[in-house]
């Protein structure tokens, strides 16, 4: 029976791009980080400096790659353990959506089903019913639904749980998404304890904890 570590998960959005201040979806596409975004990443790298992280994982978009590279250069724990970069940790794909205004973008995805931005989404149903929508909304059908989606990311979860390195106690660092934290911490918390309205910020933290198979959200956005 394979016996898994109790470890601390630090789950990290990536620095603020152009796309984040145009207000598009970026899902598989990209856009560099702004200064804005190069600082606010040096910012979160000084807060997780002293944090001693026994493995580290990375989205493959650019993005946050960039993001743990400079996250990277404030902690002197990641000489010993570089990333590891997998497509599991990325975003959703958005489909035919990919670069288009997001308010436009969960006008089209939402409405049909009475909740016709972001929020009501997500007040009204929750994250994955939000990706089966777009699915059904997507003229390609291309975007992920919450099966596709989550058929991926399971495997980044795995890839970190069954790490045979972890210790219980350990901390673990992954740098990824806005839409994949706030589908992590949808499916993760405990009904009502965040506002998954209020998106992630740019740099921000979130901190899990991870037992085995079980995950436990103790902070949001922070």
């Amino acid at each position: 029976m394979e016996i898994m570590a109790k470890f601390t998960l630090y789950v990290v959005r990536h620095g603020q791009t152009y796309f984040n201040i145009f207000n598009k979806l970026q899902g598989w596409s990209n856009s560099p980080l702004t200064q804005k975004g190069i600082d606010g990443a040096v910012e979160t790298g000084k807060r997780l400096a002293d944090i001693d992280f026994k493995a580290t994982y990375c989205s493959d978009m650019p993005r946050a790659c960039k993001t743990m590279s400079i996250i990277d250069d404030q902690n002197k724990a990641f000489n010993v353990c570089p990333p590891m970069v997998s497509p599991f940790f990325r975003e959703q794909f958005y489909g035919y959506f990919e670069g288009l205004n997001m308010d436009e973008t969960w006008y089209a995805t939402g409405a049909p089903h009475g909740a016709p931005t972001f929020k009501d989404i997500i007040t009204k149903y929750d994250m994955d019913h939000a990706k089966d929508f777009m699915k059904e909304a997507d003229p390609f059908h291309l975007a992920e639904n919450a099966e596709e989606y989550w058929k991926r990311v399971n495997q980044g979860l795995k890839l970190i749980t069954s790490n045979p390195n972890l210790e219980d106690g350990d901390n673990v660092l992954l740098v990824s998404h806005g839409n994949t934290l706030l589908s992590l911490v949808d499916r993760f918390s405990e009904p009502g304890q965040f506002d998954l309205s209020v998106r992630p910020a740019n740099g921000s933290i979130t901190k899990m904890i991870v037992d085995g198979d079980q995950i436990k959200v103790t902070e949001y956005n922070k």
